[in-house]
């Protein structure tokens, strides 16, 4: 993948920052457990910052489990949804390369489906510099179910149509072990928590045409997938509702 590529990519969500915030799933109650549970202490009272926030899918969770949460976000239309979302979480621009937040001032930083945009021989120190002593850095992704045959063979159709590999079309940039660092200074544990959620095929449509590689493909080429991609699904679903599973893979650090 060329740098230009992925730049592109990473800035696509800015245009689609309204359908991603009504489409996107969230995340269940039982990865927030996991993740008190790894680190060995509760959200609630906890001084958390969300980097790569995007529309506060997960900021939103972390607040209402009773974290004093900041949002860390570097895209100005990503940011503008959050702001109409979350209108009383504070949020600053930044990203996990270059955090704009204070030495030992958190006791968790989370990244929700972001960690994959960052380069870890930066994002790593940061995390590390940001953290207090005990602190935990918590990566997670939803990623699609792929013993689901419904599934397995629209990520094949998407593979096809674009020409890319699982990975990109799976979490966007890689795996998660590959991804969490590459510079071996953090010890992650690793949970994995199933989920589900049925909903329209048109939510489930705007959700998968919310990724990037739909977005930087342009909207022809997209168009023509998700067109397509309906009559499989209602053969599949012919009561128009769809049952999407996900994996989250969830990885925990817990800071020196």
């Amino acid at each position: 993948m060329t740098a230009h590529f992925q730049t592109a990519r990473a800035h696509s969500f800015n245009s689609a920052a309204a359908q991603y915030a009504a489409n996107r799933p969230s995340y269940p109650t039982a990865l927030l457990d996991a993740v008190e549970n790894m680190a060995g202490r509760p959200l609630a009272g906890a001084r958390v910052a969300d980097v790569g926030a995007g529309t506060g899918i997960a900021t939103a969770l972390l607040q209402a489990r009773g974290a004093d949460v900041l949002a860390v976000e570097p895209g100005d239309g990503m940011a503008a949804q959050f702001r109409r979302t979350l209108p009383d979480v504070p949020i600053v621009r930044g990203d996990g390369n270059h955090l704009p937040l204070a030495t030992a001032s958190l006791d968790f930083l989370t990244y929700a489906q972001s960690w994959h945009w960052t380069d870890p021989a930066r994002s790593v120190p940061e995390a590390l510099r940001v953290l207090r002593a005990g602190g935990a850095l918590a990566l997670w992704w939803n990623t699609s179910a792929l013993d689901v045959p419904w599934i397995e063979a629209q990520m094949d159709r998407i593979q096809r149509h674009f020409d890319i590999d699982e990975d990109l079309v799976l979490n966007g940039n890689g795996t998660p072990t590959a991804l969490a660092d590459t510079a071996g200074r953090l010890d992650f544990a690793r949970r994995r928590v199933r989920w589900s959620r049925r909903v329209p095929v048109d939510t489930h449509l705007a959700n998968i045409g919310s990724h990037s590689i739909f977005l930087v493909h342009g909207e022809e080429s997209a168009a023509a997938f998700l067109t397509e991609e309906r009559r499989h699904l209602l053969s599949v679903f012919p009561d128009g509702a769809v049952e999407e599973t996900y994996d989250v893979e969830l990885l925990l650090a817990t800071c020196p």
